[in-house]
């Protein structure tokens, strides 16, 4: 039996800058692995455990923006 981690969406601050590690797909969009703010991804990618915190080492080493375009 495997281990579920799951996340619960208030650990995280509304405008945090966290990384979906996987696809997520939703009725009305598909999520491509990246980061985002806590804000933009759906309930179920926490509860799936498909998001993560960015470290801060991270966080300075990409001073890219956000790639991810919202339709």
């Amino acid at each position: 039996m495997a281990i579920e981690s799951s996340r619960f969406r208030g650990i995280f601050a509304p405008t945090e800058v966290i990384e979906l590690k996987q696809i997520c797909f939703t009725p009305s969009r598909v999520f491509q692995p990246g980061k985002y703010t806590a804000e933009e991804l759906p309930d179920i990618a926490f509860e799936m455990g498909l998001v993560q915190k960015v470290s801060s080492t991270t966080e300075q080493n990409d001073n890219s923006s956000n790639p991810h375009q919202t339709p």
